[in-house]
């Protein structure tokens, strides 16, 4: 495969792993198993049962898992073929599915802030309104 070809491939697996790490470890639709993971990451009795359970609440843990399974899946190699190619290719994934939930956090934290400030807007339009007709 053309280099060219697997920088491509590179940044279009990456999507998907980024979907679904940030979907399982932040969207409601994960909430209750995300939640029970939490506590069992905090309580767990062993080492062991914390750590694994603590992969399902961190993205970027998750992403290696998520990444793995890609691999697997496509069989995609980075750069060089066999073992050597994978492990790149599973670095360079993480990395690059990181990148763009971090930039979609970005966008939705700047997303969440304009949405409360127009909510401010609009109780303190809805107060002038009402002093307006009281007069």
């Amino acid at each position: 495969m053309e280099l060219q070809q697997q920088i491509a491939y590179l940044f279009l697996l990456a999507i998907p792993i980024a979907c679904i790490a940030w979907t399982v470890t932040h969207e409601e639709v994960f909430k209750e198993p995300r939640e029970f993971c939490i506590n069992r990451s905090k309580k767990g009795k062993h080492l062991y049962q914390r750590k694994f359970f603590y992969l399902f609440t961190c993205e970027y843990c998750f992403s290696h898992y998520v990444t793995i399974l890609f691999l697997i899946i496509t069989k995609y190699q980075f750069l060089y073929t066999g073992w050597r190619g994978y492990l790149i290719a599973g670095f360079s994934l993480v990395w690059i599915a990181n990148v763009y939930m971090s930039i979609f956090w970005f966008i939705r934290v700047g997303l969440k802030k304009e949405k409360f400030d127009a909510d401010i807007e609009e109780v303190k339009f809805q107060e002038v309104k009402k002093e307006q007709d009281n007069i």
